[in-house]
């Protein structure tokens, strides 16, 4: 028995064949060729089959894993009507009398180093995608299945890493399990691997060639995977593996119940989604309601700002489905990690810090009224919260209100239904935490966003992968300001719900609940173990 160990992502059990993935590789040639015409007409229509290929991915990627997961792929059609990169090698072409594979390779390898030269971590991570299309190109022009990454049987699968388009392309009913030798926690395959429920680990170096075929157990609670185990280990693991299945069965148990504790205090447990697509998962994963809309996603999957008639279509379908469950969308929050096209954001040194989410839209007015605008027409449909995201000050939240004010006003004299609505703030910087007092009086709730107020407490810049082993949630200052900012929202009637990922750690449930949380907002497919951990809790207990 062989045994090697990771990074655990997802925990659970896997028990099946291995099966490992090797991507292709592709002998390039040199050879030039007289006439450039016939190789720019084979890489045009290279680059208009990998469009479509990438706009179908889009598809099968919202339908499997929502619009979070889903929005890569637009970026990748995008990216294939970059000028710069097709006029590069479609130079190369006709200038060095170089075959479409050449220029292919040349031209996207040249985009991704200089990605992976600039300064910002989010525009290295960009240098994946180039060669994740590049790679796409390359098979449309040698003929290659991008579809043969599996084989025919359930397996665990392993490979050097996954890119977004090989992680969509993967037949989930085969899929047992999965082990990269790369990758991070917040990589595709990760994001993939979380809302499967798959057991998963990464960074496992020892992974070989010959582990192809062999019988494994995969085991994701403590991070490795045993190739050819013994008996007795068999048997262990399978017992395991059933004891959770049954633990899911009696989850499921919990759909239509109360998050009561034993003593009877009752928390609301809502789900975060990134738009309509994820519906689905709400309903179905039994939240009830929506903590967090990723408003941002609306902008993220459009090719041009959308319209408040747009706007108004998508928040309209969420509010309507879900309706009387109170649904909280948060206004369009882009800027650091979150960028696009369109809005003509300049590069900053330090983006986390800079122009992004409420500073964009307090200095764009247009841009913002368009999407109250929306909101306040949608209301009419549903139980809306609106939330401000990135507040650090109370002139902040007045000037927010004054322009929401505003689009209430022009929308009356045109005649527009109004419904009602709650309004928020997201916590998420120690400044808004220490000022909790004096913006409770100005909103209806608090939502804690842990990831950034985390970010901002410690210093730790959380798209930064060498600093991660430096990051701790559970920072004694972390949980003093959430501490702060529930007592504080009691004493103005302004309820406090978390929506950020300490949400779903079932560590801090009861600590939380202590602190007198009303509402946490979690991962839909956490709403029914958080549930279940609430229901176990008594806080009549010391």
């Amino acid at each position: 028995m062989k045994v090697a160990t990771g990074t655990k992502i997802v925990g659970g059990i896997s028990i099946g064949k291995i099966r490992v993935y090797k991507p292709p590789v592709y002998e390039i040639s040199e050879e030039k060729t007289e006439d450039p015409i016939p190789e720019l007409n084979r890489f045009e229509s290279a680059r208009v089959k990998v469009q479509e290929q990438q706009h179908a991915l889009y598809e099968k990627a919202v339908k499997e894993a929502g619009e979070d997961s889903a929005a890569i792929f637009e970026a990748h059609e995008m990216m294939l009507d970059d000028d710069d990169l097709i006029d590069a090698c479609k130079e190369i072409m006709v200038e060095q009398k170089q075959k479409a594979e050449y220029a292919v390779r040349q031209g996207f390898d040249n985009m991704a180093q200089m990605f992976r030269d600039m300064d910002d971590p989010y525009f290295q991570a960009r240098s994946a995608d180039v060669e994740d299309l590049k790679n796409a190109m390359l098979d449309v022009l040698f003929g290659n299945d991008p579809d043969s990454i599996q084989g025919s049987e359930p397996s665990i699968l392993v490979a050097e890493d996954l890119a977004p388009s090989e992680t969509v392309r993967l037949d989930k009913s085969l899929l047992l399990g999965l082990v990269t030798r790369e990758g991070s926690s917040n990589s595709h395959t990760a994001i993939l691997a979380r809302s499967l429920n798959l057991p998963t680990i990464i960074q496992c170096k020892d992974i070989a060639d010959d582990w192809d075929g062999q019988f494994a157990i995969l085991d994701g609670y403590n991070s490795c995977i045993y190739i050819e185990p013994t008996q007795d280990l068999v048997d262990s693991l399978t017992a395991k593996q059933k004891e959770d299945q049954k633990k899911e069965a009696l989850l499921l148990e919990l759909k239509g119940k109360p998050s009561t504790t034993i003593d009877g205090h009752q928390v609301r447990v809502f789900a975060n989604i990134g738009g309509p697509s994820d519906v689905g998962a709400v309903q179905v994963n039994d939240a009830e309601g929506v903590g967090l809309f990723r408003s941002e996603f609306v902008y993220l999957n459009s090719k041009a700002d959308p319209t408040e008639e747009e706007q108004f279509q998508a928040y309209k379908r969420v509010l309507e489905t879900l309706a009387p469950k109170l649904v909280i969308i948060r206004t369009c929050d882009i800027g650091a990690d979150k960028t696009i096209d369109y809005m003509n954001l300049d590069k900053e040194d330090n983006p986390a810090l800079g122009y992004r989410a409420i500073r964009i839209c307090l200095t764009r007015k247009d841009f913002f009224k368009r999407q109250l605008r929306a909101l306040l027409r949608a209301s009419a449909y549903g139980n809306l919260g609106v939330m401000f995201p990135m507040i650090t000050s109370l002139r902040e939240v007045r000037d927010c209100k004054e322009i929401l004010a505003e689009c209430k006003r022009e929308l009356a004299n045109e005649g527009a239904e109004v419904g009602n609505i709650e309004l928020g703030i997201m916590i998420e910087t120690p400044a808004a935490a220490l000022i909790a007092d004096d913006l409770a009086e100005e909103v209806d709730f608090f939502s804690l966003g842990t990831n950034d107020l985390t970010q901002y407490t410690c210093a730790i810049d959380r798209q930064n992968a060498k600093i991660e082993p430096f990051s701790d949630p559970h920072h004694p200052a972390v949980l003093k300001l959430i501490q702060m900012t529930i007592e504080a929202g009691h004493r103005h009637n302004t309820w406090v719900g978390i929506c950020g990922e300490l949400g779903a750690d079932l560590s801090l449930t009861e600590t939380f609940l202590r602190m007198g949380v009303d509402e946490l907002s979690v991962n839909p497919k956490s709403v029914l173990p958080l549930r279940k951990q609430i229901r176990s809790i008594d806080l009549s207990k010391e």
